[in-house]
């Protein structure tokens, strides 16, 4: 499987420069973060969450958590938990399962940034696969995603 479609498609309409980076297989963001010799503070990954209505995507830099408490506050969504591959695997239809991009709303998705990651220029995160991420600039993400910027991540785990 290549690139997410859906992604390459916005990225290439809006005329936004990235760079697509092959790599061996890796399955967890710190692992792809190392095999890319790029900063875990670097890497964005993402994480999907269940609540009464839905889901909705959360993005933060990959060595750290999600503080539920506090994402549950930021969203206001009280009954916000973490979703299992099981409940979300049909809402990525072009990426494989565990690989989704943070471009949550080319699927439907309201995404919420935690505010850590917007001190990098850039950004990698997965492209939809296990063998391919894209490196972009973060104003340009922030652009094209429309985030809600908040304080979610446990940053205990650094």
């Amino acid at each position: 499987m290549a690139i997410a479609k859906r992604l390459r498609e916005i990225l290439d309409d809006k005329k936004v420069q990235y760079l697509v980076i092959s790599h061996s297989p890796a399955y967890s963001a710190l692992e792809l973060a190392q095999a890319l010799h790029v900063s875990g503070k670097m890497f964005a990954k993402s994480v999907i969450c269940k609540t009464p209505d839905g889901f909705l995507m959360a993005v933060l830099e990959a060595p750290h958590r999600v503080d539920l408490q506090q994402l549950k506050e930021l969203t206001g969504e009280p009954k916000l938990r973490l979703a299992t591959e099981d409940e979300f695997k049909d809402a990525f239809s072009d990426c494989e399962l565990g690989a989704m991009p943070p471009f949550g709303n080319l699927y439907g998705l309201q995404v919420y940034v935690d505010q850590k990651l917007e001190e990098d220029e850039e950004i990698v995160f997965n492209a939809g696969t296990f063998r391919e991420a894209i490196r972009m600039c973060y104003a340009d993400f922030k652009k094209l995603v429309e985030p809600t910027v908040g304080s979610f991540a446990d940053v205990d785990r650094y």
